[in-house]
């Protein structure tokens, strides 16, 4: 099965459809499976206190200017379902509440997003385990009893999913990366286990590649110096080309594991074996 790769646009758009559409291209360039986006109903996300409180940014200056700066309403994200459409590239979304899950809906999208954050956000994991649609859940700042619950929920609701592994930070230090907990996520819980990552560069990336993941997201940017708290982890257009190519060529290098001669080695084996007695009628 062929690793499923989701280019993260998330709010790296800064809230222009027209850098969405950009970004939606370059990953269509690259040859990624899916784009994803994030959506939150700012006021049942963020608390009163945190939305009056001052920020910085290009669109005002308080937490309430920049968290409404960065989300796309019903206008937008019908012009990137029919961008989408036009490139021949599915879309889907991560909800941060039941209100932005059931405003998803509408779009009839092939597959749902848990974010690390709303792991534990029982009520949406139920929502969204009610619609049956192929969940990628990441276990990021997850404990196992937060993970168990999941899985738990969704395999009751009989909805298909698979679990990411993910460290929530921003950006993620390699030696953080604890890519073995694949392995653990594969063996507990049975079921197919990604990799969502948000470190630099992609060394990191390639090893979870190796590891068998069936699924992996990296964040994508136009430009990491764009204004951003996602943008310094995340992968510029020819990062991520490089990215999709290593992968594809990863997966053809694992091969089956079976001992034996190459037949293509057989020749060579021919040539310098020739001064000695050996068996070759047994060839892969």
């Amino acid at each position: 099965m062929s690793i499923f790769i989701i280019a993260e646009i998330g709010i790296n758009h800064n809230g222009d459809v027209e850098i969405a559409k950009q970004l939606i291209d370059v990953a269509k360039d690259a040859g990624v499976n899916a784009v994803k986006f994030q959506k939150r109903t700012v006021d049942l996300v963020y608390t009163k206190e945190l939305l009056d409180s001052p920020r910085q940014s290009p669109w005002g200056d308080t937490q309430r200017a920049q968290k409404e700066g960065l989300e796309f309403g019903l206008k937008e994200y019908k012009q990137i379902d029919a961008y989408c459409k036009e490139k021949n590239i599915e879309w889907f979304a991560s909800a941060w509440d039941i209100e932005s899950q059931k405003f998803l809906k509408q779009f009839n999208l092939k597959y749902n997003k848990i974010a690390s954050a709303m792991i534990v956000y029982e009520d949406l994991l139920k929502e969204v385990a009610s619609e049956g649609k192929h969940t990628f859940i990441a276990t990021g700042m997850s404990r196992e009893k937060d993970i168990d619950k999941a899985v738990d929920i969704f395999k009751k609701k009989n909805c298909p999913f698979e679990l990411m592994h993910c460290v929530s930070t921003y950006p993620m230090a390699d030696e953080d990366a604890n890519l073995k907990c694949i392995e653990t996520l594969c063996r507990r819980y049975k079921c197919d286990v990604g990799y969502s990552g948000h470190e630099t560069g992609l060394a990191v990336s390639y090893a979870a590649a190796a590891l068998g993941v069936s699924s992996l997201e990296r964040h994508i940017t136009l430009d990491r110096a764009m204004y951003g708290s996602d943008q310094a982890a995340s992968i510029e257009p020819a990062g991520l080309r490089t990215l999709v190519g290593a992968i594809r060529k990863i997966e053809a290098s694992i091969g089956d594991g079976v001992l034996g001669m190459h037949k293509k080695e057989v020749p060579i084996a021919q040539k310098l074996r020739a001064h000695i007695r050996w068996e070759s009628s047994t060839v892969k």
